[in-house]
């Protein structure tokens, strides 16, 4: 049943977010909606701020693959084409959340995503944790821009050529950050 109410919240949570900035959402009337209680909606999240971290993971697992290195480009062109195929989510929740708080939940949900990668890409170097850290941090810095920039320019850019052109950079600084240790 609990799962069953999880799904619901999250799901009325994102019908919402169709229709208005995530700033005009408030848990009274996400819970007269949903038809549950308010100590419900409690019961699975300490406010709407946890319930749209708990969206934002759960997009960031859907689009972060499990082999990081290999797939990071596909991924990043599914998440884009969802993106771009759902735009008044996007800019309800771009336009209705401080830049502060924005990127930090972009950050904190990217973090262990971007060390598998450096990691990945390191395997069978001997990188110290903190260079692989700083790697890492650099490449998420760069990414986040990159899909920053693409909310921007209101997702007019090629997906495609866009993530193809990132890639080469990506790719070539990441293999070149890795050897530089050695």
């Amino acid at each position: 049943m609990a799962l069953y109410t999880k799904k619901l919240i999250m799901t009325t949570f994102q019908e919402m977010l169709e229709e208005q900035p995530f700033d005009k959402i408030t848990v009274a009337a996400l819970v007269k909606r949903a038809g549950i209680s308010p100590n419900t909606f409690y019961y699975h999240y300490q406010d709407i701020y946890a319930l749209l971290d708990a969206w934002f993971r759960e997009l960031v697992a859907a689009f972060a693959p499990g082999d990081t290195f290999i797939e990071w480009k596909s991924a990043t062109k599914t998440m884009l084409r969802q993106c771009k195929s759902h735009p008044r989510i996007v800019y309800h929740v771009f336009d209705g959340l401080s830049r502060d708080r924005l990127e930090r939940y972009i950050f904190s949900l990217t973090d262990d995503v971007f060390l598998r990668l450096v990691q990945q890409a390191a395997q069978g170097r001997s990188l110290s944790e903190d260079r692989l850290r700083s790697i890492a941090s650099f490449c998420r810095y760069a990414y986040i821009g990159f899909v920053m920039q693409f909310f921007w320019n209101h997702m007019e850019n090629d997906i495609d050529q866009s993530v193809d052109r990132l890639s080469a950079l990506f790719d070539n600084f990441l293999l070149s950050a890795v050897r530089t240790e050695e």
